[in-house]
């Protein structure tokens, strides 16, 4: 009997299933859910919701969505089942070996990292603000959950995942869909890349501590501090990634 792990909730998961853009709404609703499914939004062997509920939820027909679930099954990131309990289920896919990780950084320049970094700050550093404004302490159970989650997690696909969904999640906490949007697909462009980052124990602990002094900020409505710890927490894990890619 296949173990289907249980799903994270809150606010990043009802920013998943939103209704999509009016533009390219196939490739709009590609794109969310396989950025949901490639930073574990969505847990593997997850079973997404019916053909209609989904469409009405994605605020798409059931033509478009059918075509995006064709798009998603191509890249192995969905897998369809027949019959008495079928229907669609996530499929997490295989996290790139390090060398492909690599070839990858290499197609981005140091500069292109800063402002790709200084991009993330700036979101994180937002969402924390508000979230210290906005949040009740119930809010701050997930996030509580994924940094202890990212300070257990033994590998460094595993870490990265648990380190991109806590900033997504922070959006999350702010009440804010277009906050938790932009961080959803900014995970897709560097989520994966923090692996050549957090093959280092020590680091992974470091992170943890950042994102539980982030929790403590959030929480006590300190938000200029709650701000500020997003920033750097964001700031020297791009750092860490450009030290990297200097190597290569």
């Amino acid at each position: 009997m296949v173990t289907v792990k249980q799903p994270t909730d809150g606010g990043a998961r009802r920013a998943v299933f939103a209704p999509v853009d009016n533009q390219a709404r196939v490739d709009a609703v590609v794109r969310r859910l396989g950025d949901a499914i490639e930073l574990g939004l969505l847990a593997d062997g997850e079973q997404l919701p019916g053909e209609s509920e989904l469409a009405g939820q994605l605020g798409v027909s059931t033509v478009t969505l059918r075509e995006a679930l064709m798009a998603l099954r191509q890249q192995g990131l969905v897998t369809t089942r027949r019959g008495r309990g079928g229907g669609s289920f996530v499929s997490l896919p295989e996290v790139p070996g390090e060398e492909r990780l690599k070839a990858r950084l290499r197609g981005w320049s140091t500069e292109e990292l800063r402002d790709l970094g200084d991009h993330w700050a700036a979101l994180s550093g937002a969402a924390a603000r508000l979230a210290a404004q906005r949040t009740e302490p119930d809010d701050l159970v997930q996030l509580r959950r994924t940094a202890e989650e990212l300070a257990r997690a033994e590998d460094a696909p595993a870490r990265s995942r648990m380190y991109g969904r806590f900033h997504v999640e922070l959006a999350a906490a702010a009440q804010s869909a277009r906050l938790t949007r932009e961080q959803v697909a900014l995970q897709t462009e560097v989520g994966a890349l923090l692996c050549l980052v957090f093959g280092d124990d020590e680091y992974r602990e470091e992170a943890a501590d950042r994102h539980r002094s982030v929790i403590s900020a959030v929480q006590d409505g300190a938000h200029a501090s709650a701000g500020t710890l997003a920033e750097r927490c964001v700031q020297e894990s791009t750092a860490r990634l450009i030290a990297v890619r200097l190597t290569l």
